[in-house]
């Protein structure tokens, strides 16, 4: 425990026989159950995860499930039925097992998923567990060793004694970001974290991509578990879902950590293009929901009147482009239309963002 509040660490594995006992080892004394979520490796992480537990059997103290602890009177009607759909959720996520066979006292709970889900999918199983639990502060740390446990309290701190709803690490920011991080990595990690800005509304955020991150049981309350993104645009997805949820959050400064036996399974080349999709619709279903359906703010007709000005003003600029290159006139009309379309378009999306930025500094915390 960290300062009397239960404190757990989800650990997302998939091959990685030769990391994952590392990791084990090196868990600070503070945490009260890590939870290592197997995803359907091939290799012998279940088995190294099995002897650890074997040699870690029992912590003293057992952590049962906060279902058991709901009241039945009239006034609790509503909380009854968040707990009796979070028992029901289950269904939703990547089938899996629990290997345990003491799991309300194991301090290391290992869950094999039967197929493989991604990395997404292992982070939002282990966060079942702890939302099932009543886990005060959940944090994640990679079973590849990429993280230092030696900074997890300052992850899981502000959690604790400053009531933030998400921490998230940040290596960019530490001074020798450049020189240990891959140029190609490095460069991929600033265009992703560019574009989660705008869709997630935290605006003041970088290194979107790092996965050592801590939440409370609030925000975990706050958002749907089952339905984070399953794959690597996992974190950026977690930030869009957690605005809407309107949770604060906080970055930490942390260490980049590369070259110490872990084994990328990230193709740069092919995860870009496929979170920028995920970015693209998160931005417009952010804005729907918390703009519109929760609280309806001005900035959403302002983005929305910018697309639409911005679309009429397209057949006008290639016009301008196609007869400027061609050597011939453009009419005074034309050039009016597109002048006034184009300029209308942008002062609105300005103005929006503005907004946007507005609004959203009350949940980012330095």
């Amino acid at each position: 425990m960290l300062l009397n509040k239960t404190v757990a660490v989800v650990v997302p594995a998939y091959n990685e026989e030769k990391q994952i006992g590392h990791v084990l080892a090196t868990m600070p004394a503070f945490v009260d159950r890590i939870i290592v979520v197997n995803d359907s490796s091939k290799d012998k992480t279940a088995d190294v995860v099995l002897s650890h537990i074997r040699e870690d059997r029992s912590i003293g103290k057992a952590i049962r499930p906060g279902h058991d602890q709901v009241r039945t009177n009239q006034y609790d009607r509503a909380e009854t039925l968040l707990k009796e759909k979070q028992k029901r959720d289950l269904q939703y996520y990547v089938p899996s097992e629990i290997a345990n066979v003491y799991p309300d006292t194991d301090r290391i709970i290992l869950i094999n998923h039967l197929k493989n889900g991604g990395v997404g999918a292992a982070i939002a199983r282990g966060y079942k567990w702890c939302l099932d639990h009543n886990i005060d502060c959940t944090a994640v740390m990679a079973g590849d060793g990429q993280m230092d446990p030696a900074e997890l309290e300052n992850i899981c701190l502000p959690i604790l004694t400053e009531e933030i709803d998400y921490v998230k690490g940040n290596r960019l920011i530490h001074g020798g970001a450049r020189l240990v991080i891959p140029k190609t990595r490095f460069f991929g990690n600033s265009i992703l974290s560019i574009l989660t800005k705008i869709a997630s509304g935290y605006w003041h955020v970088s290194d979107t991509q790092t996965g050592y991150t801590a939440i409370s049981l609030a925000a975990l309350k706050a958002i749907t578990i089952h339905d984070i993104y399953r794959r690597y645009g996992m974190p950026n997805d977690m930030l869009v879902k957690l605005n809407i949820a309107f949770c604060t959050i906080k970055e930490v400064k942390i260490k980049p950590v590369y070259n110490i036996g872990e084994s990328s399974k990230m193709k740069v080349h092919k995860v870009i293009p496929r979170i920028a999709w995920l970015l693209f619709k998160s931005f417009f279903k952010r804005l729907w929901i918390k703009y519109l359906f929760r609280d309806f703010h001005p900035l959403f007709l302002l983005y929305h009147f910018s697309f639409l000005l911005g679309a009429m003003a397209l057949p006008y600029t290639i016009k301008v482009l196609a007869l400027t290159f061609s050597g011939e006139t453009v009419s005074a009309t034309t050039m009016l239309a597109f002048f006034f379309l184009f300029t209308s378009s942008f002062q609105s999306l300005l103005f929006a963002m503005w907004m946007d930025i507005q609004d959203n500094e009350r949940l980012y915390k330095s």
